[in-house]
């Protein structure tokens, strides 16, 4: 645990859930009846309710974004380099909204909750979900929580997709998207690595028909071994290189007996750590609707047309070293969002810890996303005063 809370940081905070109780119809056509999404507010909404910031999370995150559960937390949320008092996600000027998306494994609705059609978990029979729909979800969370225009969406990868979706599909609720480390739409190569983890899980002995939960199984090799794979492309070379070497944790190369690299070691630390704590048909849907993302497949591929409809200024960040999500994807953003006239500002961090880099406490990036946000707080116009239930 921490020796104490830094002043920095947002303190401890509880996680709150959102009942929707009416059907919900998902883009893949099934109707959900209602659902539970699980979030955590950090700040208090100004007397014009124009400070709320939305933080869209990626792949494997989750509601808990900044501060402690408890002051016996080991670690504060995935994002608490970004979040906090005086921080560039400043909690003393905003009013900050985390989620766990629909579909998620960390309280909201999905494969692991139970169906009210079987009384058992939906497992694998959960329904396809998409970026499109988590934002329309989110969008019924704002309603409930009285926040009718976001001053920022945010989010990192997968995060920064939702972004875009919401300055496409609700222009009139938001002032600012944020895009870190994301694209318009995967690649080839990327959405290769997506199968290759999702064959892992399904062909571990232990996923079976998908239903493990009732059996108390887990696929956790497959699991373990996704989240490994994952884990070396959110990397670069470069940093893989200075943190780990050819350094060895055991053995000895002369003798070639029981020879252990330390990047071996902790690539299995963390396909076994994160293999406890997500679950599997989660992580398959995750990185469907990953696959998925394509607004600009709605409009003949012309990514340029699909942005006419925001409305919204943009901030789009990307890291030299990321090759899971490329500098060139971000430009991509950029050139389009250039054409279809918008206000679009963009910088390149230089970094060495590939697609990581959204996540670390880099001096630069800092400095350029704190920077920018700090501006969009000076536009807004009433003090912080209550919290929204």
């Amino acid at each position: 645990m921490p020796e104490q809370i830094p002043p920095d940081s947002v303190g401890v905070v509880t996680p709150s859930s959102f009942e929707y109780p009416d059907a919900f119809l998902l883009q893949c056509g099934v109707a959900l009846d209602g659902f539970t999404l699980v979030y955590e507010i950090y700040g208090q909404l100004n007397a014009a309710r124009s400070n709320a910031v939305l933080v869209c999370h990626a792949l494997s995150g989750h509601h808990h974004a900044a501060g402690y559960h408890s002051t016996d937390d080991a670690k504060p949320g995935w994002w608490d380099t970004c979040i906090g008092p005086g921080k560039p996600i400043d909690t003393d000027r905003f009013c900050v909204v985390s989620l766990n998306n629909l579909g998620g494994c960390n309280g909201s609705t999905g494969p692991v909750s139970v169906d009210s059609a079987t009384g058992k978990p939906y497992g694998p029979d959960f329904p396809t979900v998409t970026v499109i729909d988590w934002v329309r979800s989110q969008a019924l969370l704002a309603d409930h929580l009285g926040i009718q225009r976001f001053a920022a969406v945010i989010g990192g990868s997968l995060g920064g997709m939702q972004a875009l979706q919401w300055a496409i599909d609700y222009p009139e609720r938001l002032a600012t998207a944020v895009l870190i480390a994301s694209a318009a739409k995967l690649s080839a190569q990327n959405i290769a690595f997506n199968e290759i983890a999702r064959q892992a899980i399904i062909n571990d002995p232990g996923y079976g028909d998908g239903h493990y939960v009732n059996t108390s199984t887990i696929p956790e090799h497959g699991l373990g071994l996704a989240r490994m794979i994952g884990h070396v492309t959110y990397l670069s070379d470069d940093g893989m290189g200075q943190k780990f070497g050819r350094e060895l944790k055991s053995g000895d190369l002369n003798s070639t007996q029981d020879v252990e690299f330390q990047v071996e070691s902790y690539l299995r630390y963390q396909g076994q750590s994160f293999s406890r704590r997500f679950d599997a048909n989660t992580y398959l849907l995750m990185t469907r609707a990953l696959d998925y993302f394509d607004p600009a497949g709605a409009h003949d591929d012309d990514l340029v047309v699909a942005l006419r409809r925001a409305s919204c200024n943009f901030l789009v960040l990307s890291f030299t070293t990321d090759w899971r999500f490329p500098v060139s994807r971000s430009k991509e953003i950029v050139s389009a969002l250039i054409a279809a006239r918008k206000n679009v500002a963009s910088a390149i961090i230089a970094s060495e810890h590939g697609h990581d880099s959204f996540l670390l406490p880099l001096p630069r990036y800092l400095e350029v996303l704190g920077t920018y946000l700090a501006r969009v707080a000076d536009g807004l116009d009433s003090p912080a005063t209550e919290t929204p239930e």
